[in-house]
């Protein structure tokens, strides 16, 4: 699906009946080219019959559940030079979580629901018409009166490393269980279900719970602090995917030899996880399953780092694909591997050029590679 095929899929999911003129002038193009736009997503099968009524096959589409928020990123020059001020730019966008591997699967062509929390403020504007711009539905959002919404400061180094970072997301405690309970048939359908672990705890294990076994159910620990979270508590989970540290405190062990992550990863597995994938940098990944299944994934360096930051969120959003093609395990990490790197190879946390074509031709030019180990 082309970025003009999303926007006026996005507006069709708020109005089915909108006439070809008003989706002209709300995007701003002439009204025989969303007749083209039109033809081309009825031969791909998203709209049917009258009134463009969305195709919504069941089970085919993505639900994530946490952060949206504001980002502020400044990178340096050159080199950081702490407790002073630093020379460089400073950029905003909308980032989070998990609007972020929503936005990298939408991109990729899956059709994706977000529920998260924002404000009644500018930034929470913002978070909005960005998503619907990108074709994730908007339509369960929860807008929490007089709250600041979320909001994302990172430092970067001139290599575009990111030094140090903060951010407020209290506005996401305000999610509860009986605002998704409201929507329990829409979670119920999904192919997925997408979250991060800033959101509050009660709702992580409601989730995983409640629809763990019956729908795949896909956590991002986030951080160090967040991934605190998770301890003891994997069981419905389909799959997580911490880095090396996450992967240490979800553990409560050290994982600094091959043999202690693998060690690692199979205590999580025995406590009802379905499969873990850890994020090893610049060394790919290290995939484990229920049944037994040990893979390294990886390739040679990437040709040019500009941004880190969305590098997981990338690769998240290509096992979130991946799941919903139905990919086999090797061409999963494969794609999301290709997706991340991708995703640093750009300056915006998520690559605008990316999709699904695209990353399948990273896959070949980069040489990826996936082994048993």
């Amino acid at each position: 699906m082309t970025e003009r095929e999303r926007q006026i899929i996005a507006l069709l999911r708020k109005n089915p009946m909108l006439p070809q003129a008003e989706i002209a002038r709300r995007l701003g193009i002439t009204r025989s080219s969303v007749g083209v736009h039109l033809a081309n997503l009825s031969k791909k099968g998203h709209i049917l019959g009258k009134g463009y009524v969305l195709a919504e096959e069941s089970q085919r589409y993505v639900v994530g559940i946490g952060a949206a928020n504001v980002d502020l990123m400044g990178r340096s020059r050159e080199a950081l030079v702490m407790e002073d001020s630093n020379p460089g730019t400073i950029t905003t966008s909308v980032g989070g979580v998990t609007h972020n591997i929503c936005e990298n699967a939408a991109r990729m062509g899956a059709s994706v629901r977000l529920i998260t929390v924002v404000g009644d403020d500018l930034y929470g504007q913002k978070i909005r018409q960005e998503c619907e711009d990108a074709g994730i539905d908007t339509g369960d959002f929860m807008v929490a009166a007089g709250a600041v919404s979320s909001t994302y400061l990172s430092l970067h180094n001139a290599d575009g490393e990111m030094a140090l970072a903060l951010s407020d997301m209290r506005v996401l405690q305000r999610m509860s269980v009986d605002f998704l309970r409201a929507r329990d048939r829409l979670l119920a359908g999904a192919a997925v279900i997408v979250m991060d672990a800033g959101l509050p705890e009660e709702i992580l294990r409601y989730v995983a719970e409640r629809y763990g076994g019956r729908v795949p159910v896909v956590i991002d620990p986030v951080s160090t602090s967040y991934a605190r979270k998770l301890i003891g508590h994997l069981e419905g989970c389909w799959a997580i995917k911490p880095n090396r540290i996450e992967t240490e405190i979800i553990a409560g062990m050290p994982v600094d030899t091959p043999e202690r992550l693998r060690a690692a990863c199979e205590k999580l597995i025995e406590q009802g996880l379905s499969r873990i994938v850890v994020s090893l940098g610049k060394d790919g990944c290290f995939y484990l399953d229920r049944e037994g299944r040990a893979l390294r994934a990886g390739g040679g360096p990437v040709e040019r780092v500009v941004n880190t930051t969305g590098a997981g969120d990338a690769f998240v959003g290509g096992m979130v694909y991946a799941r919903l093609q139905e990919f086999p395990v090797e061409k999963m990490l494969l794609f999301s591997t290709a997706a991340a790197r991708m995703a640093v190879a750009h300056q915006d946390t998520i690559n605008p050029s990316i999709s699904a074509q695209s990353v399948l031709e990273t896959v070949e030019r980069d040489g990826l590679w996936v082994k048993e180990v």
